[in-house]
């Protein structure tokens, strides 16, 4: 018989997705991620909104990214672009306390702050309230489509455009005025980026967190291979205390009922968990240590009179003295270690350093580019005569004079193009650049020179602040 009459079956590499459909659950560690969740999209959707008086020239939005003058203003803080390097810092210390939360906590980030769980938990909430818990949701979508399925999955889809939409536009917000946007958005008569970005992120939304919500954190998502590395025998995370529950059984009375564990293979703990898993399999890619296991299972044994922390928080160090019979241990020990401590000195230190670069930063700033093409002029009566562009930032909220010297003793002489006076009124909360002309004295001997450094004074005139920079004055070189 030839090998073709019986072709062995096709591996499969993908499997088609089991839709997960979590059951409500009430606990300690559900409610504190309802206080999150409500906390971190009422930071997210209100924060556009908030007003912050900056004066008569500056914008009165708290939170905003001004892409047209380059600006980001955070309440009273205002960053300009050659001030990036405090947004560098900032991500510096998120990345820093991702790994420290990670190191002491495991993903405990992706339990109740990310994104993708939040508006997931979100879009879950409505979901249930649409649908029904667990059990009238795995009917729903095992029926065949009738008019009430029909109606239901309507009704859900209108409700989750209306958040996606919400999320999209909450963004588009931040990068502009945002009861103006609002009214142009209504009145279509807003900029075609701000539709395109929030169709953009509408879709997104949808995707993200309605329809594919674990499959992104399972297959897009990289913190989930990278955890490993950040984690240890002391990283608390969530486990099942295998040697105290089995062998599970129902506890029902009649022989052997004694050796059975404490777990009572309910699947409390399956049926809640947003990702489908069974943490009694052990430690897995796709947990992410949301730990409403714990609330669930804890709630069973309370009913059958079992004590709780079957499922709990724990760090594999605990889990061999545990196993070895030794006490439950304190989860502060394993917290406060070396590792986690070197993560929060090196978080501290860089947030000092950016509180300290922010409070000694100059209000007055300037910049000084000597014209190179050509680097000096001769003038008609032997004078010699350079040309710097100059910078003047003005971080104030009015409009301010700035007069330019080079000192006291200077041999030059300074004028600025255009203007009588040795001064430049800059509007408020912009740069403006000026052409300043240096010259030397007819026949002088800094004429003569090849380079000759000096030194250019900036004063505002309203409060006295000075500013400077050195810069060189080329000369004949004779």
């Amino acid at each position: 018989m030839s090998s073709t009459d019986n072709p062995e079956p096709t591996q499969q590499l993908y499997a088609a997705r089991e839709p997960v459909f979590p059951r409500r659950v009430r606990g300690r560690f559900r409610a504190l991620k309802w206080w999150i969740m409500a906390l971190t999209l009422g930071v997210y959707y209100l924060t556009p909104w908030i007003r912050w008086d900056r004066g008569p020239n500056l914008p009165d939005q708290a939170v905003l990214i001004d892409m047209a003058n380059r600006r980001f203003y955070f309440f009273w803080i205002e960053i300009w672009p050659h001030e990036f390097y405090f947004i560098a810092g900032l991500l510096i210390m998120a990345g820093l306390g991702l790994f420290l939360f990670t190191s002491a906590l495991g993903r405990v980030w992706c339990g109740y702050a990310c994104p993708q769980t939040v508006w997931t938990d979100l879009f879950i909430l409505t979901e249930r309230w649409i649908e029904g818990d667990r059990n009238a949701r795995v009917r729903l979508w095992k029926q065949k489509m009738d008019l009430r399925k029909f109606r239901l999955r309507v009704v859900k889809y209108i409700v989750w455009f209306a958040i996606a939409l919400a999320t999209g536009g909450a963004w588009v917000f931040y990068f502009t005025d945002a009861p103006t946007l609002l009214v142009d958005l209504v009145a279509l008569n807003a900029h075609p980026v701000a539709y395109t970005t929030m169709g953009i992120l509408t879709f997104t939304t949808i995707f993200f967190g309605a329809i594919a919500r674990e499959q992104i954190c399972i297959y897009a998502c990289p913190w989930p291979r990278i955890q490993a590395a950040m984690m240890d025998e002391d990283t608390i995370t969530v486990a099942y205390r295998e040697w105290r529950g089995e062998p599970r059984g129902k506890h029902r009375k009649g022989e052997g009922a004694e050796e059975l564990g404490d777990c009572i293979d309910c699947m409390a703990c399956v049926n809640v968990c947003p990702m489908g898993i069974d943490i009694r399999d052990g430690q897995q890619l796709e947990c992410i240590t949301c730990a409403l296991c714990i609330d669930a299972c804890d709630e069973v044994m309370a009913k059958v009179g079992k004590p709780r922390g079957l499922i709990d928080y724990i760090a594999l160090k605990d889990e061999v003295h545990e196993r070895a019979g030794g006490e439950k241990r304190s989860l502060m020990k394993h917290i406060l270690r070396p590792r986690t401590m070197l993560y929060t000195a090196l978080w501290a230190a860089v947030g000092i350093g950016l509180t300290v670069a922010l409070f000694v930063r100059p209000d007055l700033q300037i910049t000084v580019r000597p014209e190179r093409n050509p680097t000096f002029v001769t003038l008609s009566d032997g004078a010699v005569r350079n040309t710097y562009e100059v910078g003047v930032r003005n971080k104030h909220g009015e409009s301010r004079p700035y007069y330019f010297s080079l000192g006291v003793d200077s041999p030059f002489d300074v004028a600025i193009e255009g203007s009588d006076e040795r001064m430049v009124v800059v509007p408020a909360d912009t740069e403006t650049k000026v052409r300043v002309y240096v010259t030397s004295q007819p026949g002088s001997e800094e004429g003569m020179r090849d380079r000759t450094e000096i030194r250019l004074w900036v004063v505002d005139g309203v409060n006295g602040d000075r500013a400077f920079q050195d810069t060189v004055f080329n000369g004949r070189g004779q």
